[in-house]
């Protein structure tokens, strides 16, 4: 009976760990091909239905955000970037009893309170959809962005005084916002000096930063009869994470419970099964800006004024070392408790030690790395800014690389009004365009 009842043990323990070895990635992967292939709407009734697992809900309404906001309707892709931006603030408070369960289980079960890149683009992006509507909160968005940058960095430090966080780079395109947002009231460029500033500090790669900057100094928006239209463009195929296996740190690992075993009373359950952990990845695109046409005369290309997958690689990496020490916990935490049920049953038969040994194998292995993420995110927003005379005119947009043009144009009228600006919005993951080629805050047609 001893030995049925050390089985019986086992039973609970078996079922405590199970849990799929689906991934996020998986579950995006068809989302994201569908989006990248012009399929808005197939791409929108799969995000749909992934919504509905609790686990996901939130990543998904930021993608089904850039899906709304692709095809040409801002107001909805803010409400659903409103909802999520304060979701992750409220999120980001320790829920104890989710990390205890995340311990026994996977980091999976935790609820998903955004990497620290997501939460600065989620009200990056809210300025830009709300430029494209109405624009009467674009301003108060945009400082949103400087501000979470701020409060992120500040939060990043452990016990021990070590702040990782102190290493990321600044994402320019808040200040920008802001400083054109100053600059068009004619009365507030010290303001948009500032902004230009921080600009020129944060992105010193964007050349047209130092003109900017220029500009706001002397005080001048336009020349007397003309108007400015920023060309906003999201370009390339975003980061987003796989499931990656730590084989050192699995093989460091597997050294150690092979000592204590030696060691100790009873054995530990060998490492067989790979330590699992996320990491962002990056697509090799075709593009790397947009080529723009003014009443067929070519006026330039866009400029990366946020360079989102570096930005997410580099801020991932400061922050892996603590990634990797939960997940070395979990298994620690894991053999323990496969050890502790030995000992308060006080087993000494060789056979029920290796039933227990192999339980514990098949508890780890069923982690799988938290790949949630955002995954519809462009690799860059650029920008090209453009004066022109008040009135209509016709702009053409198409994919570049270096000194080649790319794919078929896509053409939109803008109106031009004195001493005011006028935005565009495009999406162009490849060589085509994805959804409409969006105007604010007064008006165009595309085609």
């Amino acid at each position: 009976m001893r030995f049925r009842f050390d089985y019986l043990c086992l039973g609970p323990l078996l079922l405590a760990c199970v849990g799929g070895c689906a991934t996020h990635a998986d579950r995006l992967r068809d989302v994201r091909n569908d989006f990248y292939a012009g399929n808005l709407d197939r791409s929108s009734q799969a995000i749909e239905k992934r919504i509905r697992n609790k686990h996901d809900a939130d990543v998904f309404k930021l993608d089904r955000g850039i899906v709304e906001l692709t095809a040409g309707r801002p107001k909805e892709c803010e409400g659903l970037l409103r909802e999520v931006r304060d979701r992750f603030d409220y999120l980001e408070q320790t829920s104890v009893p989710e990390h205890v369960l995340a311990t026994m289980t996977d980091d999976q079960r935790i609820a998903y309170a955004g990497e620290d890149y997501e939460k600065i683009l989620i009200r990056a992006f809210l300025a830009l959809a709300n430029l494209m509507g109405d624009g009467e909160d674009a301003a108060a968005y945009a400082l949103q962005v400087t501000d979470k940058q701020q409060q992120i960095i500040q939060s990043g430090a452990d016990e021990a005084g070590d702040n990782p966080k102190l290493r990321y780079k600044r994402i320019a395109l808040g200040a920008y916002i802001h400083g054109l947002l100053r600059e068009e009231t004619h009365s507030n460029y010290d303001d948009a000096e500032r902004a230009y500033h921080s600009v020129v500090e944060w992105e010193p790669a964007f050349r047209c930063g130092v003109q900017d900057l220029e500009r706001a100094r002397n005080g001048h928006h336009s020349a007397p009869g003309h108007g400015v239209v920023y060309i906003f463009a999201l370009v390339g195929r975003g980061p987003y994470k796989e499931q990656v296996e730590e084989l050192p740190t699995s093989a460091a690992l597997l050294i150690a419970d092979r000592i204590v075993s030696h060691t100790a009373s009873h054995t530990l359950p060998p490492t067989i099964a790979p330590i699992k952990a996320p990491r962002v990845a990056l697509t090799r695109n075709a593009i790397t800006a947009v080529e723009i046409e003014c009443d067929g005369e070519n006026r330039g290309r866009t400029e990366t004024i946020a360079d989102i997958g570096q930005s997410a690689v580099d801020q991932y990496a400061a922050i892996y070392p603590r990634v990797m020490a939960r997940a070395v916990a979990r298994r620690v935490v894991k053999k323990g408790v496969v050890y502790a049920t030995k000992e308060a049953i006080r087993t000494d038969n060789p056979l029920v030690e290796l039933a227990f040994d192999a339980g514990g194998v098949v508890w780890e292995a069923t982690e799988s790395a938290d790949t949630r993420c955002w995954g519809l995110l462009p690799d860059k927003i650029q920008v090209l800014r453009l004066e022109l005379p008040v009135g209509d005119h016709r702009l053409s947009l198409r994919a570049a690389r270096a000194t080649q043009a790319l794919g078929p144009d896509s053409h939109t009228t803008v109106r031009i009004s004195q001493g005011r600006n006028t935005y565009l919005l495009a999406n162009f993951p490849d060589t085509n365009i994805v959804g409409q080629i969006l105007t604010g805050p007064r008006g165009g047609t595309s085609h």
